[in-house]
């Protein structure tokens, strides 16, 4: 059962198992602690070939089903045939799709990927990065696409990120199927979480999309190549960059906290772990 008394959780990704990769453990950890949560996939759409692995996937993170925008994917046009590139679609539109999904969900927290495009810089990851700021934004403004329903300011957005002190054995992994690794400096991480405690419903999330796991060079299928040991030294901990969507308050000497105050949620935890 759900518990209104903790964060709702709303994860905003680019491909299939990019939620499972990014976010598996906190999603997870959220879900076993009785909070809301959900995933919105900016690519691939309902009747591909990758929809029924993400829908297991959630399952398995308990994220509920899956919520499509439906684009292509910049580097595989498999992924919604027809469909305009997730890079190449008009940015109001997609900033006006989300919008709807985040004003439905009215979530606490918004997780989605961080501003270099997450390890390999793939320009989907950019993209939904760029999309997400702005709609974490404008959800909470009435004026701005008022046909997606009433307003919705979350309270924190989060960027899934990798620093340079943390990449450990990916870099090598990456680099020796010809990817290229972008990190982030350390000074960038606000939250490391360590979710070895949901790590197994996150292995079994990133299984989950087994065309991946299938292939040669894409992470999943890398990970399962690996001894078990290092696997789980890679998968168990979640780096973040906090950010905060909408105003900064000023607060009026003597005026009580406004839990729903972006400002004083600023600096309240909200991910589940986050010190």
């Amino acid at each position: 059962m759900n518990s209104p008394s903790l964060p709702s959780l709303l994860g905003v990704f680019a491909h299939p198992d990019d939620e499972s990769l990014l976010a598996g453990g906190v999603l997870a950890q959220h879900h076993a602690a009785g909070a809301r949560t959900a995933v919105v996939t900016a690519t691939w759409a309902l009747d591909s070939r990758r929809a029924p692995e993400l829908a297991d996937a959630l399952t398995v993170l308990g994220a509920g089903s899956p919520r499509l925008l439906g684009y292509n994917d910049a580097r595989n046009l498999e992924a919604a045939p027809g469909r305009p590139r997730l890079v190449d679609v008009p940015l109001d539109e997609a900033i006006g799709r989300l919008v709807a999904h985040i004003r439905s969900f009215r979530p606490d927290i918004v997780v989605t990927h961080d501003a270099v495009g997450q390890l390999t810089g793939h320009p989907d990851h950019v993209r939904t990065h760029q999309i997400t700021l702005l709609a974490a934004e404008a959800a909470g403004l009435a004026r701005l696409y008022p046909q997606a329903g009433p307003p919705w300011q979350p309270a924190a957005l989060y960027a899934a990120t990798h620093p340079e002190s943390g990449v450990g054995q990916l870099r090598p992994l990456l680099e020796g199927v010809g990817k290229e690794v972008l990190t982030v400096p350390d000074s960038y991480v606000t939250t490391s979480i360590d979710v070895t405690p949901w790590a197994d419903a996150k292995w079994r999330a990133i299984l989950a999309h087994r065309s991946e796991v299938a292939r040669e060079r894409p992470l999943p299928g890398i990970l399962a190549r690996l001894a078990e040991a290092d696997r789980a030294q890679i998968i168990r901990t979640e780096h973040f960059t906090r950010l905060t969507p909408g105003p900064r308050k000023a607060i009026l000497p003597g005026s009580p906290p406004d839990p729903r105050d972006t400002f004083t949620a600023h600096e309240q935890p909200l991910l589940i772990g986050e010190r």
